[in-house]
């Protein structure tokens, strides 16, 4: 099932993030994205972070959306929220050979994509 929230948006200007693109555009990278249409945190986060990716040329095939509802104790429930140990959304975790590298949860102060392109790039220094 498909993350409506994971639509790129029109309007997204990606002038001064080519290091993002290049970070996410990586050979072997795979994005895991949870998230609710319901959620304005979602709303407002991942289309941006799809227009990235779509940017980035990154393949449908390495990108995993998992629709995440709320349950009436406040607590998620969706595809392997239990497995990543999800909490709160958006969550998007990279991974590489199965490993996962990096993971973005619910707010920092930068946007998703560039959040993730520093910690790759990071990464990829160590």
């Amino acid at each position: 099932m498909q993350l409506k929230t994971m639509q790129p948006t029109d309007d997204w200007d990606n002038s001064g993030d080519e290091q993002a693109i290049e970070a996410l555009s990586a050979d072997g990278l795979v994005f895991h994205v949870w998230g609710g249409d319901w959620c304005g945190d979602c709303q407002r986060q991942l289309p941006a972070f799809a227009a990235a990716l779509d940017a980035a040329g990154v393949a449908d095939e390495n990108v995993n959306h998992y629709p995440v509802e709320k349950n009436d104790d406040g607590g998620k429930s969706g595809p392997k929220v239990d497995e990543y140990g999800i909490e709160l959304i958006p969550t998007v975790i990279v991974e590489r050979d199965g490993e996962e590298v990096v993971r973005f949860v619910e707010e920092e102060s930068e946007p998703i994509a560039i959040y993730l392109a520093n910690q790759l790039t990071t990464e990829a220094s160590a």
